[in-house]
């Protein structure tokens, strides 16, 4: 297994699990930790659902 690294896009922490998500008008996909999911998704009418990405993959 591989370990990798990325920061949430809204609080910059680094996370094991991220989201990948769309939460604004711009349509760009971002990756967010579980708090700033729950922040960017409530009655959200922009918000989209893109995936989960994990630190620790299989190679």
């Amino acid at each position: 297994m591989r370990s990798r690294q990325k920061p949430c896009a809204q609080c910059q922490q680094v996370e094991p699990v991220l989201y990948r998500v769309q939460h604004d008008e711009s349509g760009k996909w971002v990756f967010v930790c579980r708090r700033c999911w729950d922040e960017v998704s409530h009655n959200n009418p922009f918000y989209t659902y893109g995936g989960t990405w994990k630190a620790k993959k299989t190679e």
